[in-house]
């Protein structure tokens, strides 16, 4: 994937080609490959750490649900509308001075993020962290074909794409262990505070060692940059993921409903524009003729559909072991490790096994990612209350490898019957698209999710009614108290669970723990009946209903993948030609 996304750059009239270019005068190439990918490795950690992270954000900043999904969709949404938008600017501006700007950027946002004294602060924040990262991202494949020889350009790119593993891997481990060390007190804003000291050291470097290249003329900016594309885009999608992730904290209010119904019209004159645009003078954000064949156009349906299932998998699954079943971060991060090892090993194995099956390989991804999961479940509903984050190991490694075969190869697989000249504006294309499938992803997953955990509130505080009452009773409580004791704790519970910020404290909780404390009972008593509650059917009651809405919520992406494996089925084949590209065949 990482060689056909490269060779794929678009002829365009007055570039720079890249074998012309002096690279005499730059500095030690391998001394800038080391600046590009650090750049790289933060912009994909920050992603998975901030998933980690988001149990420890909603409780130090008192956030919504729908809050915290903004903290991780937001990043992505900004990402993908300014991706194709960066690479632009990049061959205009010049790639050194807009992977400059975006790191000043990224830089500045992670400051920001670390320091933000609300939920808000935090969301905007990113939102700029994810327009730095399309800045910035664009440009790492182009500043490698400057600095590095021909010869050496395979090995570059190996080490940009073992850095991509690198960074999906340790992000969850990372993330945790960096908020369990609580470094100065900073808790999970160190995630963020971390990028600062790197991206300043980045900066630096960069600035004296990265080769400046050649830029256009103002009057080819003018005529390249698509910014009224950009911007319909922008709107378009975030009319639609605003009311899914903050709908349901406001209680689904009119304007919720108008904007998911103002969308579709947004994105219809963005398609529109865009079309008018390729026939005018050929410099859309995305090249509306590419849609005319047919296998392009479903690869990049394939390759969203199959992108909303994964971020959202490991939102829901991190949130259930820290939130349900009580795990610290580092140890939630750590049970994610089965899933990275083994995306790591299908992606190492996906060219050859692309070499023998062809477009099937696609396939094959998507139907491990779905035995994968319907593991997961099985797992999740064998186990019950006794689950343990092990026990999911060889199902997240089954749809790991899945993940492995279908990230690693899709582009080259997708770009297979794309002329040259439309390579890179079809590529740029597949990498928006995945960034715009993480995020609806995760906006709809959370409305699932988190409406499930108020569905599911009643039946999961009822499962914990047993253990309670023989509590109470030891306790000495007579059975007219554990009635009234029981009935203010699922009442409890199921407003906890319906309430959009789970760190405030209800009115009937606040109620019922004044009539405890007011109770003539004596203080051992008290006590019991306190920890009765509070160390034992809460903790129960909460991992029933995590786990119970994570196995429900899990068959929307089950279905997902399904719709992936089915589009993928209708791709025509393809095999490998003898130097390595994908090219077209029956």
């Amino acid at each position: 994937m990482i060689k056909q996304i490269f060779t794929a750059q678009p002829a365009t009239p007055g570039a720079p080609r890249p074998e012309s270019t002096a690279r005499a005068g730059a500095a030690n190439p391998w001394a800038v490959l080391a600046i590009i990918l650090t750049a790289v490795f933060m912009q994909l950690l920050d992603t998975t750490i901030t998933m980690v992270g988001v149990p420890s954000i909603q409780n130090s900043l008192h956030s919504s649900f729908g809050e915290i999904q903004l903290v991780v969709a937001g990043y992505m949404l900004a990402f993908a509308c300014v991706l194709v938008t960066g690479g632009r600017l990049g061959d205009t501006h010049g790639r050194k001075r807009m992977f400059l700007w975006g790191m000043a950027g990224f830089t500045i946002a992670s400051a920001v993020c670390g320091a933000a004294p609300d939920a808000l602060t935090l969301i905007c924040a990113r939102v700029v962290q994810g327009m730095s990262s399309g800045l910035m991202f664009p440009q790492v494949l182009g500043i490698i074909q400057v600095v590095f020889r021909k010869e050496q350009r395979t090995r570059a790119i190996g080490f940009y794409g073992a850095t991509i593993g690198l960074a999906t891997i340790l992000g969850p481990v990372t993330g945790g262990g960096l908020i369990d060390l609580n470094i100065a007190g900073w808790g999970w804003r160190s995630i963020f505070f971390v990028n600062v000291p790197i991206g300043v050291v980045a900066l630096v470097l960069g600035t004296m060692m990265i080769p400046a290249g050649e830029t256009r003329t103002r009057g080819a900016v003018a005529s390249r940059i698509d910014l009224p594309g950009a911007l319909l885009l922008g709107a378009g999608l975030f009319l639609l993921v605003l009311p899914l992730v903050i709908g349901r904290d406001e209680g689904w209010p009119a304007w919720s409903f108008a904007c998911i119904a103002v969308s579709p019209f947004v994105l219809a004159a963005f398609s529109a524009y865009e079309r008018n645009r390729t026939r005018r003078d050929g410099t859309p954000l995305i090249d509306t003729t590419l849609f005319r064949q047919r296998p392009f156009t479903l690869g990049l349906i394939a390759c969203l559909v199959f992108f909303t299932g994964i971020p959202s998998f490991f939102m829901i699954l991190l949130l259930t072991l820290q939130e349900g079943l009580g795990y610290s971060p580092v140890k939630a991060g750590a049970a994610t490790l089965g899933f990275a090892a083994a995306l790591a090993i299908g992606s190492a194995r996906s060219a050859a096994v692309t070499k023998k099956l062809g477009t099937r390989v696609l396939v094959v991804g998507c139907a491990l990612m779905v035995a994968g999961q319907l593991g997961v479940i099985g797992v999740m509903f064998w186990a019950g209350t006794g689950l343990h984050g092990w026990q999911l190991l060889l199902p997240m490694f089954i749809a790991g490898l899945g993940g492995g075969f279908f990230i690693a190869p899709v582009t080259s697989v997708v770009l297979a019957g794309i002329s040259s000249r439309d390579a890179g504006s079809a590529s740029g294309a597949l990498a928006t698209a995945q960034q715009i499938g993480a995020a609806l992803g995760i906006a709809v997953v959370g409305v699932i999710f988190f409406g499930l955990l108020g569905v599911n509130a009643s039946t999961s505080s009822a499962s914990a009614l047993p253990a309670l009452r023989h509590s109470l009773s030891v306790a000495g409580m007579s059975a007219a108290e554990q009635t009234l004791i029981s009935g203010r704790f699922q009442a409890c519970f199921s407003a906890r669970a319906h309430a959009t910020d789970p760190s405030a404290e209800p009115a009937i909780c606040a109620q019922t723990l004044r009539e405890i404390a007011a109770s003539p009972a004596p203080a051992q008593v008290k006590s019991a009946v306190a920890a009765a509650v509070d160390d034992h059917a809460v903790p129960a009651a909460r991992l029933d209903d995590f786990t119970r809405s994570m196995r429900t919520a899990l068959w929307w992406q089950i279905g997902m993948f399904a719709l992936a494996l089915v589009l993928c089925g209708r791709l025509p084949a393809v095999r490998l030609d003898a130097d390595g590209p994908m090219v077209g065949g029956a």
